[in-house]
């Protein structure tokens, strides 16, 4: 079956994921799925590509027979899947509604929203309209981060450290933008939800987040602002002390959005992506009451009652 793809959003993702897509169509991965279609809406100043970047990303894509469209309702109707690659958090329920409503599986790129209230809100409306929607960092993808989650590497996990980026945009929360990386990484190699407390340390060239999984397990992930920075980490287990591996591209990721589009089934759970949003944000509030710890499941539940 032919999968036609769209994308919301000229970004690095964007030029990257499509090229991958197009160029990829005789390997059974990509076979039948073709990004066709591309709507760019107006960007935030804030947080935008220069002129040049968005030159570059724009000839990528013309250059793999995508058409640029004039709007997100004209994309759906020519598309069966859609990826929302916009570079920004704000914009994504308003651009996911007309996807959602048109019943096209979605992947949305990361940040999936600017808080946690607005991850909630999508996920709700995605349950309403009954679409099969995913979103995760490509840094999930790591291969040996993987082999760590299923048992191949260390044994049973019992602890973590990450690190990795952590700018700060003053529109998001703050380890939403590129800390989730990062973030997500730990909570790939811990195997998923059930962290109960976080605790934050800041200072203007890093933070400390250390999670508490109630089980005797701890995660800990760094954020760096100064100084050499990059993606890794060190998974502890009953049997070995490992690195989680190195980033190598995004191919990994993006075999994972094409099978995805087969089979509408999200290849991370909804509770595991709304926890990440959530040890996030309590890494926030942490922050804002002097670093003492924060309760994962309570700052969910306060964000829910206000979705609700």
């Amino acid at each position: 079956m032919e999968i036609r793809v769209g994308v919301i959003g000229l970004s690095v993702h964007s030029a990257a994921y499509t090229e991958i897509i197009n160029s990829g169509g005789s390997s059974p991965e990509f076979s039948g799925c073709k990004v066709v279609a591309i709507f760019h809406p107006p960007g935030n100043p804030d947080v935008e590509f220069s002129e040049a970047q968005l030159q570059n990303f724009t000839e990528t894509i013309k250059g793999q027979g995508v058409e640029f469209v004039g709007s997100i309702k004209e994309m759906v109707k020519k598309v069966d899947a859609v990826m929302l690659l916009t570079n920004d958090g704000r914009p994504h329920f308003k651009e996911i509604m007309p996807v959602l409503k048109a019943g096209k599986p979605v992947y949305v790129d990361k940040p999936l929203a600017a808080s946690l209230s607005d991850v909630l809100a999508i996920f709700k409306m995605a349950r309403k309209y009954k679409v099969p929607t995913f979103s995760c960092s490509p840094l999930r993808y790591v291969k040996e981060a993987l082999d760590i989650r299923e048992g191949k590497v260390v044994g049973r996990v019992l602890g973590a450290n990450t690190y990795g980026p952590a700018p700060i945009q003053k529109s998001h929360v703050d380890l939403f933008w590129d800390g989730i990386h990062a973030v997500e990484s730990l909570y790939t190699v811990m195997g998923g939800t059930g962290c109960k407390t976080v605790t934050r340390t800041f200072t203007d060239g890093a933070d400390v987040v250390v999670g508490d999984w109630g089980d005797g397990r701890i995660g800990v992930f760094r954020g760096v602002r100064k100084g050499k920075s990059g993606f890794g980490g060190t998974a502890f287990g009953e049997g070995k002390i490992a690195s989680i591996g190195v980033f190598a591209g995004y191919r990994p990721l993006v075999v994972a959005i094409v099978e995805f589009f087969r089979t509408g089934k999200s290849p991370v759970s909804e509770d595991e992506t709304i926890e990440i949003y959530a040890f996030m944000d309590a890494a926030d509030e942490s922050k804002r009451m002097g670093g003492i710890p924060v309760s994962v499941p309570d700052v969910l539940s306060r964000s829910k009652k206000i979705n609700n």
